[in-house]
């Protein structure tokens, strides 16, 4: 089986073109069955990995997705995280702030969902919300909302230098298969609750939404809390990306079983 073409960081500062043939995967990336069968072995180490996380206990993981409606986001979670202990595993989606949410500042509902040492936590959707959806209908003046970047880079700082290592996904989809996602979407009657006629507003902002998001990734890609852009018309193929890169993330944590106290296992003697 071949090996997938791995994900790599965007640079930062670097201008990156969100078009819409990139969101296809090139030659080299696995697709349909044969991605599917080939997340199977990565989605097993990736457990192994967080019971090793979960038992350390010394660090966390959080990953963040980003991405358009119809994106992938509930999908990925499903396939790439479902396979996990969920002890160790916590998903926060980020929807529009409550009224309390809303009298502190931006970043207080998302510190609050950090995950706690020895976890892996799940951002559907983030802070990274305060310089999209705000930018894009202008909810704060400009002068508020180009601030983030530095603030939120500052933040992800803050929490790699207290142990917590972060990814960011952008799923990246074309316009046309957005179209037919929403489409297939409303005819299915277990997915059509998910479709709010303000997604046609959102999808009416495409040229604006796509600037906002490059911004963001040149602007908060880090080495500390890198962005990763992944090709999303083929869920299999994305499914296998992200999975990629997570396991390679965790390997690179080398979490470490702690050894038991050696008065603990005299007691094995005892045990009848």
């Amino acid at each position: 089986m071949p090996k997938p073409t791995r994900l790599e960081p965007v640079p930062r500062d670097t201008r990156i073109r969100l078009r819409d043939k990139d969101a296809n995967p090139g030659k080299g990336i696995l697709r349909g069955d044969d991605a599917v069968h080939a997340l199977i072995p990565l989605t097993s180490r990736l457990a192994e990995l967080q019971s090793g996380l979960y038992a350390e206990g010394k660090r966390a993981l959080l990953v963040v997705l980003q991405g358009r409606d119809a994106a992938g986001k509930d999908g990925t979670i499903n396939h790439v995280f479902g396979p996990l202990n969920p002890q160790g595993c916590i998903v926060t989606s980020f929807k529009a702030p409550s009224t309390l949410e809303l009298s502190h500042d931006y970043l207080w509902r998302i510190h609050g969902s950090v995950p706690p040492r020895g976890a892996i936590g799940i951002f559907n959707r983030s802070h990274y919300e305060d310089v999209l959806i705000v930018r894009v209908h202008k909810l704060v003046p400009r002068k508020v909302w180009s601030r983030r970047y530095e603030q939120i880079n500052d933040f992800e700082r803050m929490l790699t230098e207290n142990g917590v290592v972060i990814v960011k996904f952008m799923l990246h989809v074309s316009r046309e298969e957005q179209r037919a996602r929403l489409e297939a979407r409303l005819s299915d009657p277990t997915k059509n609750w998910k479709f709010e006629a303000g997604d046609l507003k959102e999808r009416d902002l495409w040229d604006d939404y796509t600037e906002a998001y490059e911004e963001m990734l040149r602007r908060c890609s880090t080495k500390w809390a890198p962005w990763y852009v992944v090709p999303a018309d083929h869920k299999s193929s994305r499914d296998l990306l992200i999975a990629d890169c997570l396991v390679r993330t965790l390997e690179a944590m080398h979490p470490v079983y702690p050894r038991a106290d050696p008065e603990v296992l005299r007691l094995a003697a005892d045990i009848k």
